[in-house]
């Protein structure tokens, strides 16, 4: 079964990598290359921008007549219009842009109502199959007499503009409540005393070229647990973005996550 996507924020980095796998899978057939109409690729061939050949589709801030699925990874700033897009043409929607304010997540919640949307702070199999394995180590592990203390340290490339990660929140509040740890602590300077049994500490590094990596610890008297997962590449998350645009064609409206696309609930 082929299935008709689009991509929007195809000039980007993570774009040009959605562009060359899809352009490469024989299930998915890309119908349209969405950027801003004044981004500096407008009008290039998306494929040749890509380095996967050409493909016969523009960068364009055209949209097409027909779509199973739009997946975006894009900027903050673009939300509110993508969504009113989706929503008008009642296209399925792939969410994958990270730093989000509120105000937005609230009108992507009230786009589920109309279109079927799946948002999820990392699109990659191995980092939502973590999130998993944590959610079962924080209830196993919640009630320990000795206590444990989580921290989330979480690295990224230098370009990366908000911090922590939506991937690494996504673990905190997962962590919280399974673990009943409201309180967060970003970074720690100073005298700041013993640390509090209900916190849960974040530290983002941002290095070099990093795709992401996150590793939970889980610290406790005499002994250690740590969940890593780690990207070498893009294109873990590009994977799941299709992963995702698979599975949500012919699905009714709602709000829909990489653990409903993955089977994990």
């Amino acid at each position: 079964m082929t299935i008709r996507v689009a991509i929007h924020g195809a000039a980007g980095r993570m774009g040009q990598r959605l562009v060359a796998l899809g352009a490469a899978d024989e299930a998915v057939e890309l119908v349209a290359a969405l950027d801003n109409a004044g981004a500096p690729n407008a009008g290039c061939d998306a494929g040749e921008l890509a380095g996967a050949g050409t493909i016969g589709v523009p960068i364009s801030a055209d949209w097409p007549e027909a779509c199973d699925a739009v997946i975006d990874f894009s900027v903050p700033d673009a939300t509110d219009s993508l969504v009113e897009e989706c929503v008008r043409r009642r296209f399925p929607l792939v969410y994958a842009t990270t730093g989000i304010e509120a105000e937005q997540l609230q009108r992507i919640e009230a786009a589920a109502a109309s279109i079927p949307i799946v948002k999820a702070a990392s699109m990659s199999t191995a980092v939502n199959l973590t999130m998993k394995l944590a959610e079962i180590a924080g209830r196993t592990l919640k009630d320990l007499p000795s206590g444990v203390d989580v921290e989330i340290l979480e690295r990224h490339h230098r370009f990366k503009e908000d911090s922590p990660s939506g991937t690494a929140l996504a673990f905190g509040k997962i962590l919280a409540d399974a673990m009943d740890k409201p309180k967060a602590a970003h970074g720690r300077e100073g005298r700041v005393g013993a640390r509090p049994a209900d916190e849960i500490g974040y530290h983002a590094i941002r290095t070099g070229d990093n795709p992401g990596e996150h590793t939970i610890v889980f610290g406790m008297l005499g002994e250690t647990i740590e969940l890593r997962v780690a990207a070498t590449n893009r294109d873990c998350y590009a994977q799941g973005a299709y992963t995702a645009a698979k599975w949500i064609k012919g699905k009714p409206p709602g709000l829909y996550d990489m653990q409903d696309v993955l089977g994990l609930k």
